[in-house]
Order: C-alpha cells, then structure tokens, then sequence
C-alpha cells in the first residue's frame, strides 16, 4: 500500500535573487516552513539570478530526473577582461583591447559553440579532482589538469551589442559552464572575457515566469504555501512516490 501523500509533496519554483547561494535558498524555505527535506535541481551561482526548482518531502526522489533537463539562460559578457573564476566574482587575470568587433565576426565565433562541443570545467567549480572539488583547490592557489566534458548547446545567440558588453542567449544540456562559454568567446576573439551577469529562464518544462519570488514565499504560512506547490502526482502519477 503506498503512502498517503501529502500537499507538501511537490515542486516549489523559485526566483532566485542575487547574491545567495542555491544552498541559502533551501536553507531558508526549510527552515520557514518546518521541512524535513527539500533539495533543488541545479546549481545557481551566487551572482546569478533566476529559476531555482525547489523539491519538497517526498518530491526530493525527483531531484535527479528533475536536475538532468535541459536548461536556458539569458546573460550578458564582457570583452577585454578575464578572470580567475571567468565571472565577474573572481580576480581580474589579464586585460587586452577590444577590437573594433563587428556583428559578422561574433557570429562567426559563437556559431562554433553550437551543437555537440567539448567543454573543460572551469577550476572554481564542483567537479572533483581525486575527491576534492575543484574550487577548494583553486582556493589554494592549485591549477590541475582537467577532462573535457561533452556538452550540447542547442541555442546560442545574441541580443544586444554595446562593445565591450555582449547580451546573449543560451540553450544547453545539464552541466554545461555559461562563464566558461562566454571565457572560451572572448579567447577566439582575441581579448578575452568574463560573465557578468546571467539569469537561468527555463528548466525543462518550467519557465521562470512561473517561479515565486524568495520574499513573497518566506511571508507565506505553511497553510499558505499550498497553493504555490505543484504536486508530485503531476509527475510521477498515483502509482508511484
């Protein structure tokens, strides 16, 4: 016999404000609301911004299925500047003129990036490197060999120029580096760049535009948050959890 499930048993979509991290945001909405379990299904960088899937109780046993879809991403690069952590949180590591860049010549490079790439993980980042993760190491000053990754960008394209800044979209599978894209860029370009800005728009099926702002969320009462889940049996069916 399975289960009684419960109205907290589902998905709570997130707007994610800058300057926390992914682990902040679980954090507070299980505190707030009394939650044995909640997970999210993909890592936000502090600085940036957007759609955080929250998993609440039992819908945690959804976190991988969840966390594999693809993903999209708005953001903005800036030319002529590199750093360490290839976003603009890190320290500035080189500086070079930005051409005089027409259209033709970033389309030409970025059209590169399309389709089935490989890609290295950038040193502050999760990925282990025998067992310990690669941002601990970089904290000490250590830069080690890394594994390309493959990786699919289904959709990469520009929005706006205002040279030295470039506005783009992004589509790609699951972990695919936008700061590492927007680095490798500005290396064919010839000046280097950085992210400066990037917020996540779609997770799969869902669309920040159906996601809650974190404030609103947390002046809710548990009774109140109900109505703001999507339930589990939205995705697995009454024959499963």
């Amino acid at each position: 016999m399975q289960p009684q499930l419960s109205p907290f048993d589902g998905v709570l979509l997130i707007d994610k404000p800058s300057g926390m991290t992914s682990h902040d945001v679980v954090d507070r909405v299980r505190r707030h609301f009394g939650f044995k379990k909640v997970g999210h299904c993909g890592t936000l960088d502090p600085a940036a911004t957007g759609l955080l899937i929250l998993v609440l109780e039992r819908a945690t046993k959804l976190q991988d299925r969840l966390m594999s879809d693809d993903k999209a991403y708005e953001g903005t690069m800036i030319l002529g500047v590199s750093t360490d952590s290839q976003d603009a949180d890190g320290e500035i590591i080189a500086q070079k003129p930005v051409p005089p860049l027409t259209a033709d010549d970033i389309e030409e490079v970025l059209a590169k990036f399309r389709g089935d790439i490989q890609q290295i993980p950038p040193m502050v980042s999760a990925v282990k490197h025998q067992g310990t993760p690669l941002y601990k190491l970089a904290r000490k000053g250590k830069t080690v060999e890394r594994e390309p990754r493959s990786i699919h960008i289904y959709d990469l394209r520009v929005l706006a120029i205002e040279l030295p800044r470039i506005t783009f979209r992004v589509a790609c599978t699951k972990g695919t580096y936008v700061r590492t894209i927007c680095s490798d860029v500005g290396d064919l370009l010839g000046c280097g760049a950085h992210l400066h800005e990037l917020r996540r728009t779609r997770s799969g099926k869902f669309d920040v535009s159906e996601a809650h702002q974190l404030p609103t969320v947390l002046v809710q009462t548990r009774e109140e948050l109900r109505s703001l889940i999507i339930p589990i049996l939205k995705f697995v069916g009454s024959s499963t959890a």
